[in-house]
């Protein structure tokens, strides 16, 4: 293997979008490691048969939904295992441009960075056709998890990120338990804890084509609970006395 990047695309049901997405990144010089959670509409079979012609795909089929947090955990330990230097979090749903991953790929060569993050709340990034309560939801979402954990990021949630794995591996990813969105909140947060240098590079975030999205009201709850629960924890400890 000769090449540094990885990127890990956890799937479900997205048949149509990934068929059009892996074309694109196999026109860069990376690897791909699709994570499908037992898509009943033939994903897998579907990113195997590119994953032939190509010789850089791989295909890990999971029986059922465990979620996205485990996904990219599972993802995190293969690239970790085959030496990649840098592991990338993208969506298959079409949401994140390979227009943008490459000035991900500039951001993260150039600045030395541990982790950057492809933002649509910083100067310069964009969404592209969401409902308004669909971008309040979020907006409000990264608000409330910075006034609670601290620090500067702007997008914790976002999904669209490239880690330096050297950094990556001094996170104990065992004790990472959420999933959805809050998975994102919650390694931001560590990569914060370990001195990690953060990034944030705007990026444009297009609504999905096809498929249907696993935004749900679990995924927002579990993000509202543990985000409150860490700021809680930490507030108590800076209180008590020494």
């Amino acid at each position: 293997m000769n090449r540094d990047y990885l990127v890990i695309i956890p799937t479900y049901n997205e048949i149509t979008s990934v068929g059009i997405l892996l074309p694109q990144l196999l026109e860069l010089n990376l690897d791909i490691l699709v994570v499908d959670d037992g898509s009943p509409d033939g994903t897998a079979d579907a990113c195997r048969q590119l994953g032939l012609q190509s010789g850089r795909i791989v295909v890990v089929e999971r029986k059922k939904k465990l979620g996205l947090g485990s996904a990219y955990k599972a993802g995190f330990k293969y690239g970790e295992d085959r030496g990649y230097e840098f592991l990338i979090e993208m969506d298959a749903d079409g949401s994140h441009q390979v227009s943008d991953l490459l000035t991900l790929m500039s951001a993260m060569e150039k600045s030395g960075s541990d982790l950057v993050i492809g933002s649509r709340w910083i100067s310069g990034g964009a969404v592209q056709n969401w409902a308004r309560r669909r971008e309040w939801l979020s907006r409000s979402a990264n608000v409330y998890a910075r006034l609670l954990l601290g620090g500067k990021v702007k997008d914790m949630t976002a999904g669209f990120r490239i880690y330096r794995t050297a950094k990556l591996i001094q996170i104990d990813l065992a004790s990472v338990k959420s999933e959805g969105y809050c998975f994102q909140i919650e390694m931001t947060k560590r990569m914060s804890q370990i001195d990690g240098n953060i990034l944030e590079v705007p990026i444009t975030f297009v609504e999905r084509k096809y498929g249907v999205s696993k935004m749900s009201k679990k995924i927002v709850f579990e993000a509202i609970y543990r985000v409150t629960a860490w700021g809680l924890s930490a507030k108590f400890r800076r209180k008590r006395p020494s």
